[in-house]
């Protein structure tokens, strides 16, 4: 849970079942409040300053549907109850970077899987229904068959429709990965991501990776060799079997000595061995993100220059994921709001250390980056990669072309007249500034 955000509600309701949810939103509509939501508080969240909040991290509830390659998970689940109850089916979702990520909030953003994304493509195009508490306190059931705009506003559109208490969405027949980390001295990084750019360029979509730089604290519970350095992280994870794995990512394993490679033939449910993180613990930081049309042999140059090993830099961490693949396009002949970027290349993130409570103070921590990187930064955003230093509706637009942001504001103006879902990276009606 990111801590960075201290919120200040003046009404609280931990949910436990749809029905605590409806309650809650007819008790906002009929006392004139404002409403937020927080399940996980995995990602960066606004400020909820007055009104109504609604916790959802009690309603956990799981089903499976083998035969249909469905399952059907209540607001509050996390994906590693998810990926667990499917294996036992020989099934996997296109879950997240980590077991601690919230299912319903990363399916609203778009869902990028770091095991799956670039075969399959975003998570929310392969979901089937969405059962959500409207702001007038009506329970609907959206799907392609009914409540067809809501259905596909919710998927890209974020919390700004209502209170989601449960969605289903489509399993594949995955049981196994060639997934890992190739882990190198911060020394290193110029020939590692060089070769991990030139990798990029021929990767299969059945290769979804990532780079990553790390500066790390010198104390537990960061592992031994990575403790008080800089440390270059390569994120595998490859849809077939090790010695076609081993065979795309050779050039890696010989730009440098690692100092560990947990890249190896794996069960699905340890996909969370692709991300390595902190686990459950509680976390404080301001993130940013950014899109890349391309990673260039100049782009590479610059990121060395400003958080190599001989840069100035406060960032903890500097993830950049290759998009493309199935990424491209609208998967499975659904489409939603969150929508493909078809001219961004690769996703670029920042993650900027800060007192519990102080993001508010640091919103502008890791912006630095952009302006570096700027000949080579897409205008866009994407719904699930947008930071406080975005909420503005202004900024928040720039996630959704000028077609897609017109009907999601006559949706939100049909749905949310008086924009009371508002704590969020907001959609205001279409009769609103």
């Amino acid at each position: 849970m990111n801590t960075a955000v201290r919120h200040a509600p003046d009404v609280v309701v931990g949910a436990t079942s749809a029905t605590d949810v409806h309650a809650a939103v007819r008790f906002a509509a009929a006392n004139g409040l404002p409403v937020g939501v927080i399940s996980s508080g995995h990602g960066p969240s606004v400020r909820i300053d007055g009104g109504l909040l609604i916790t959802t991290q009690r309603m956990t509830g799981v089903e499976i549907d083998p035969a249909r390659r469905i399952t059907r998970v209540e607001t509050g689940v996390r994906w590693r109850r998810v990926v667990d109850a499917a294996a036992e089916h020989g099934l996997a979702p296109l879950a997240g970077s980590a077991e601690t990520v919230g299912v319903v909030g990363y399916m609203l953003g778009g869902g990028l899987s770091v095991t799956m994304g670039r075969a399959q493509g975003w998570a929310a195009d392969y979901v089937r229904a969405i059962e959500v508490v409207t702001p007038d306190g009506t329970l609907r059931r959206a799907s392609a068959d009914s409540e067809q705009d809501l259905f596909w506003a919710l998927r890209g559109g974020k919390s700004n429709f209502g209170v989601v208490t449960a969605l289903e969405f489509a399993l594949f027949p995955v049981t196994r990965l060639y997934a890992g980390v190739l882990f190198f001295d911060g020394e290193h990084m110029p020939a590692v991501l060089d070769a991990w750019r030139r990798l990029t360029e021929r990767a299969p979509d059945a290769l979804t990776s990532s780079f990553a730089l790390a500066r790390m604290p010198a104390q537990a519970p960061v592992p031994a060799f990575m403790r008080g350095r800089l440390t270059v992280m390569v994120r595998i994870s490859y849809l077939g079997d090790a010695a076609a794995g081993e065979q795309q990512i050779a050039s890696l394993r010989a730009a440098a000595p690692t100092l560990a490679d947990t890249v190896a033939d794996r069960p699905y449910t340890e996909f969370d061995a692709i991300d390595p993180g902190p686990g459950g613990e509680p976390f404080s930081s301001v993130e940013q993100f950014m899109l890349l049309r391309e990673l260039a042999p100049g782009t590479a140059e610059a990121l060395v220059d400003a958080v190599g090993p001989d840069a100035d830099s406060d960032l903890l961490l500097v993830d950049i994921r290759q998009l493309g693949g199935a990424l491209r396009q609208p998967q499975d002949g659904s489409s939603s709001a969150a929508g493909p970027i078809a001219e961004a290349g690769f996703m670029l993130f920042t993650l900027t250390p800060v007192p519990p409570g102080d993001g508010a103070q640091h919103l502008t921590a890791g912006l630095q980056l952009a302006e570096l990187l700027k000949p080579w930064l897409s205008e866009r955003r994407h719904a699930n990669f947008l930071a406080p230093s975005a909420a503005a509706p202004e900024s928040t637009r720039a996630a959704f072309d000028d077609a897609a942001y017109a009907r999601l504001r006559a949706i939100k103006a049909a749905v949310d007249p008086g924009n009371r879902f508002r704590f969020n990276y907001n959609i205001p009606p279409a009769d609103r500034a």
